[in-house]
């Protein structure tokens, strides 16, 4: 029922489609992130890839060591000097930018405890950081004609989850963001999106799991038309799509990677309904 990663690879890869481009992403070290860089690698781009955790050297190694133009730049979003001396690195080392990957972000889940220390975090490691790297690359995109931006959302913002005050609403103002962001961009040759994933099988949803993915996956994937949760680097062959130019009259747009979840009301996959099985 699930293709395996390297199949998956395989598949959506276009040899040389961002060959000569050059591409920023947040929080490439692991998850979404990761495979976003992969797969940019894999089609020709150059990356600079910014992330908090050490993880971030092995993988600018292994991809290094495959030919990939590749620079990792150790880091907190948060920190606006780290952001613009990043960038300026990126600019430096490989002459352009072409695109930005907002994907970094802060998993902090609060309701009725939530701290003043919560609301900072998350707004500060989310939509504020996207709006900060996106008037950074701007300029770099503007003098070159153009470019893409993709903010990495979720579901979570269009839904009511338990417990989920901080994060729901940071992923809804990227949304909100996002939108502004195109309007304010467009002259510029600037298209800006985002992409609401689902259910994806991260290290953090592998964590919730305790590491047992054939217990907890039937479970998820219930909440899914496709019945499974979804792998990193199928959300980021819609992340590239949107980056491409088979994607240059859409702009403003949330393109939804999840297996039909937002769609799925509230009867589930109907497998318990009378009416399950009928045609």
């Amino acid at each position: 029922m699930r293709d395996n990663v390297d199949s998956m690879k395989s598949r959506h890869a276009i040899e040389g489609r961002f060959r000569q481009r050059v591409a920023v992403v947040s929080g490439g070290a692991a998850g979404i992130g990761r495979a976003v860089v992969e797969e940019l690698c894999r089609e020709g781009a150059a990356v600079g890839f910014l992330d908090v955790s050490e993880a971030g050297t092995a993988v600018a190694e292994e991809l290094g060591a495959a030919g990939h133009r590749v620079a990792f730049l150790r880091g907190d979003v948060r920190d606006r000097a780290f952001c613009a001396a990043a960038v300026e690195e990126v600019l430096g080392r490989f002459g352009r930018i072409d695109f930005l990957v907002n994907n970094a972000f802060s998993f902090t889940s609060k309701g009725l405890d939530v701290t003043h220390a919560d609301w900072e975090r998350v707004f500060q490691a989310g939509p504020e950081a996207f709006a900060l790297l996106a008037q950074l690359v701007a300029p770099a995109m503007r003098a070159q004609g153009g470019g893409g931006i993709v903010n990495v959302s979720s579901i979570s913002a269009f839904i009511a989850q338990p417990n989920r005050w901080t994060y729901n609403a940071a992923k809804g103002a990227v949304n909100t963001l996002t939108k502004c962001m195109a309007l304010d961009l467009a002259p510029y040759g600037i298209r800006v999106n985002s992409v609401s994933p689902g259910w994806i099988w991260t290290q953090e949803v592998d964590k919730a799991a305790g590491g047992d993915r054939t217990r907890w996956e039937p479970v998820w994937g219930q909440y899914h038309m496709l019945e499974r949760c979804g792998e990193p680097v199928e959300v980021a062959a819609a992340i590239l799509f949107l980056l491409s130019e088979d994607a240059s009259f859409i702009t403003g747009a949330d393109l939804a990677v999840d297996g039909g979840y937002r769609s799925l009301g509230s009867e589930g996959i109907g497998k318990t309904s009378s009416f399950a099985g009928s045609k």
